[in-house]
């Protein structure tokens, strides 16, 4: 597996169990979310005109793609123990299994429309910008969480 593929997978669950630690969560997406609004706004050179519009469709599609991730998928992950697969029937893994399957596919969808609605505003170059943007950001973010792990 290349480590382009594997940098969404393991970002994903660095973001999530940062996340999983409940007392501080809203405050600390808060400020991930600014810096990245900080970081893509730098990187992106919107016009006034398109940041009007892409901020909305972006800050929507970040929530709902927040929501289904850390949300649902946190329901999945506790289920996903090591201890809690013994126990589950092969009936109750099958149901999991289904849920996440869902959510992909609910993911998936969500991705379809917010690429439909970008290029309504933005150009394919910028579109393909953010995207890359997108990454830089998530490696810095990884990048930092590695190095602040280190040290303590």
């Amino acid at each position: 597996m290349k480590v382009k593929n594997l940098l969404p997978i393991l970002l994903f669950f660095a973001t999530f169990s940062f996340y999983a630690q409940s007392d501080k969560t809203d405050e600390k997406r808060e400020k991930i979310k600014a810096y990245k609004v900080s970081f893509l706004t730098t990187e992106l050179e919107l016009t006034s005109t398109e940041a009007e519009k892409f901020w909305p469709i972006y800050n929507a599609f970040d929530d709902k793609q927040f929501e289904l991730r850390h949300e649902k998928m946190k329901t999945y992950l506790r289920k996903l123990d090591d201890d809690n697969i013994s126990s589950l029937s092969e009936k109750e893994s099958c149901i999991l299994l289904s849920q996440i399957e869902s959510t992909d596919k609910e993911l998936y969808t969500l991705r379809e429309k917010y690429m439909t609605n970008l290029k309504k505003i933005l150009s394919a170059k910028k579109i393909l910008k953010l995207k890359k943007s997108e990454d830089d950001f998530n490696r810095k973010l990884l990048k930092q969480y590695r190095d602040k792990a280190g040290k303590n």
